[in-house]
């Protein structure tokens, strides 16, 4: 018997659409899972057995496929749970055959049936909205941050059992919040947090108005000055003063941050200019990103904002040299087996340097000449 149940996969920062079917037929039993799968994908046979088994539903004797379609696109990630799950028990007939059709449904399992929060959820509910979907069903943990697209209904879903009622009912498909709730908890979370003002530094004019002229025409800035006197604190206020994100700028940094997972479950809203002050220390592959499956790295995550750079004369010169292509293009790319991904990195950089270093460096330069 076959079925198949739309899911979705995060390629770069945008979802892709992936079709989960499940066939079990006769033959010796087993638990087989092909389509271009990490090992992340792989576990899910053990998370979505013991699963079943732990809410009384058992398994049937046969053989059991399960096929990630297209087989072109690499899987990655724990999503594919649910679906996984939910196909079987429609199979299994504990879900009604027609129940979800063009829905879209993700989330990961735990051993004891509970369903939990996933990476990326924002840009996966965003696509079924755009392929026209009925409905959309996820972890309750990701329900804050799926609610942030308007145009697709969507169930947050605590656990197995609370799966299966849901989509047993005939017209589950609505919304947990009104439009009108939605805009009054935005305005809330916009009210709330609040950028650093440039009001608590006391002095530095200069460096202050050095710092004005730069945010208002988004131009680079170095800051030179001894230990203490103040680099640091100027930089954190300068994305106070570029102007307010706007509603696709917020929603594309929401998208950002929702795939590197460090979204706040409590406030899944991106409403100030991020401020990005690594480390000196930090690798090239953690600036630009990367991974076998690329993620964001910190040129990514301060798109529309500010990436700090304290000390940049002890930095790597590879952290260093890969940061021209950003500067010019305001984009990224990274290449690995695979595929090739473009991640956005339109940030306003600022580097410091103690004022000492800075003359060695001159020193350095004329002995050389």
């Amino acid at each position: 018997m076959y079925t198949s149940i739309l899911s979705a996969t995060i390629h770069g920062l945008d979802a892709v659409p992936v079709r989960v079917e499940v066939d079990v037929s006769s033959g010796l039993p087993g638990f087989s899972m092909v389509g271009n799968l990490s090992s992340q994908v792989r576990e899910s046979q053990d998370r979505v057995k013991t699963a079943l088994h732990n809410i009384h539903i058992s398994m049937p004797p046969n053989k059991i496929t399960v096929n990630l379609s297209p087989g072109d696109i690499p899987k990655n990630g724990t999503g594919f749970d649910l679906p996984i799950a939910g196909a079987i028990l429609q199979i299994l007939g504990h879900i009604p055959g027609n129940n979800l059709g063009n829905v879209l449904v993700a989330g990961e399992i735990g051993l004891d049936g509970r369903v939990r929060g996933i990476r990326g959820i924002l840009p996966i509910v965003s696509l079924a909205g755009k392929l026209g979907c009925r409905g959309c069903i996820i972890p309750k943990d990701n329900l804050e941050e799926a609610m942030l697209s308007e145009n697709i209904q969507v169930i947050g879903v605590d656990d197995l059992a609370e799966f299966i009622t849901t989509v047993r009912q005939e017209k589950w498909g609505r919304k947990e919040k009104s439009d009108t709730e939605i805009s009054m908890w935005r305005q809330e979370e916009v009210t709330d947090s609040v950028p650093m003002d440039f009001a608590d530094i006391r002095g530095q004019i200069p460096a202050k108005r050095a710092a004005l002229l730069a945010a208002a025409g988004f131009h680079n800035l170095l800051l030179l000055g001894p230990p203490g006197s103040g680099k640091t604190m100027i930089a954190a206020r300068i994305s106070g003063l570029l102007p307010p994100l706007t509603h696709e700028e917020m929603l594309e940094l929401t998208n950002i941050y929702s795939v590197a997972g460090m979204l706040s479950k409590e406030h899944p809203w991106i409403v100030n200019r991020p401020f990005r002050n690594p480390h000196h220390t930090i690798s090239p592959y953690a600036l630009a990103g990367g991974g076998k499956i690329p993620q964001p790295g910190e040129i990514t995550l301060a798109h529309r904002g500010v990436l700090f750079l304290d000390e940049f004369p002890e930095m790597k010169r590879a952290s260093l040299e890969l940061l021209r292509q950003p500067l010019e293009d305001r984009k990224i790319w990274i290449s690995r087996t695979g595929g090739r991904y473009c991640f956005p990195a339109d940030f306003l950089l600022v580097a410091a340097m103690n004022k000492e270093t800075s003359i060695l460096i001159q020193a350095d330069t004329s002995v050389a000449a």
